[in-house]
């Protein structure tokens, strides 16, 4: 009997188990799909000679993590590889906002662009210096992050208080008039924020486009070498060494309580599969409280909660095998880009965001260009490298 069954092996799912792993804990993780990764893999389905994503493409929320780096993946194969420029905003007269590896040479062009704006965008960088490490420690511990948070508590009072908690909880269009005089360094926080599906307008916007940015001048928006799949392949290696299993096409149906606690799961095959400790399940919110658990097992407020359960922004995702680069106005400024945003300035991204609130197609979709080939050499022919990108096109 497995100390802990783990039902999906996504990301989290795969991580959870090596985090046990490593804890002394049998673990087996049970896949619903032919094999793992869940939105973390990659196939060459466009065209035999290209390595398209599947999912999600670049990682700079995986590369400041403390766990991740604590599973040594590199040791099973896991290697990062970056674009000479982190991300472009392109705008249609043929400038360009360009968040470069380098803060100082982020700075240079904000200040090339609008006086003073490059002091700007160093005081926001310095400020990040002082309380990133607390904020990515919070963002990566346990709910609630009691010792984290009061660490970060201590770092943001140092860090500029009152003022610094404001420009976290703030609109992100309004942080980006504040801080700058110009579009591009506006539109580079904004941006960022709708990583995370969040309006200019939307409160604490501010703060992840501020987030977002500093990660990507801290650790840039790396990508697995060979595909997203190369991640999942590291994890599941790595967990195999510890004696852990992953069993794919075992689709669980049905989380098994006695005496209050999961004892286990039964999978659509109709095998019981006990688990001597936990059951941890990388599934969402309304596939495990509303189909995997039964409802008399559950406290009525959780029926209550799932009831306003709202997901994220819709994303649809094309890929392309192109047979050479994209001509971009703004030249190399976007060729050399890993990903590119594609809207019509900050106003665009509240239009986009706006007309998807009120359940319509935006006329104008923000789109995250993802020039693949660019940031990793490996995912296309020698011939035709650069930049054989994805496009996703955030919409409902």
């Amino acid at each position: 009997m497995a100390d802990a069954v783990v039902i999906g092996a996504g990301p989290n799912g795969l991580v959870a188990a090596n985090v046990l792993a490593d804890a002394g804990w049998g673990v087996e993780v049970l896949e619903a799909n032919p094999e793992p990764g869940g939105a973390v893999r990659s196939d060459r389905g466009v065209d035999p000679a290209f390595v398209s994503d599947l999912g999600s493409s670049f990682y700079p929320l995986a590369a400041a993590s403390p766990v991740l780096a604590g599973l040594g993946l590199e040791r099973y194969g896991l290697r990062w590889s970056h674009a000479p420029r982190v991300l472009a905003h392109p705008f249609p007269d043929g400038s360009c906002a360009v968040l470069e590896r380098r803060p100082e040479d982020t700075a240079a062009a904000l200040e090339a662009a609008a006086p003073g704006d490059g002091e700007a965008w160093l005081g926001l960088y310095r400020t990040w210096e002082r309380v990133g490490p607390g904020l990515i420690g919070a963002l990566f511990t346990p709910f609630p992050p009691v010792r984290e948070g009061l660490r970060l508590a201590r770092l943001v009072r140092a860090g500029g208080g009152l003022r610094l908690a404001r420009s976290l909880v703030q609109p992100v269009r309004r942080l980006g008039e504040e801080e700058f005089r110009g579009a591009a360094g506006r539109v580079l926080l904004a941006g960022n924020a709708l990583h995370a599906d969040l309006a200019p307008e939307a409160a604490g916007s501010g703060g992840y486009g501020w987030l977002m940015s500093m990660l990507g001048q801290t650790y840039g928006f790396p990508v697995p070498v060979g595909g997203a799949g190369a991640l999942t392949a590291a994890l599941v290696r790595r967990l195999e060494e510890r004696g852990g299993t992953v069993r794919c096409g075992e689709r669980v149906t049905r989380v098994l309580v006695r005496g209050g606690r999961a004892a286990g799961v039964r999978t659509a095959g109709g095998e019981t599969v006990p688990a001597g400790r936990a059951v941890l399940a990388d599934v969402s919110a309304p596939a495990l409280y509303g189909e995997l658990v039964d409802a008399g097992d559950l406290p009525g407020r959780v029926h209550a909660d799932l009831a306003t359960f709202q997901w994220d922004f819709a994303t649809f995702k094309v890929d392309w095998a192109l047979n050479g680069p994209v001509p971009w106005t703004a030249g190399d400024a976007a060729g050399g880009a890993g990903t590119v945003h594609l809207a019509d300035g900050v106003d665009g991204l509240t239009r986009f965001a706006a007309q998807l609130a009120m359940g319509r197609v935006p006329d104008h979709p923000f789109l995250l260009f993802g020039q693949m080939t660019t940031a990793d050499p490996s995912r296309s022919p020698p011939v035709r490298r650069r930049p054989g990108p994805t496009r996703t096109c955030r919409t409902r």
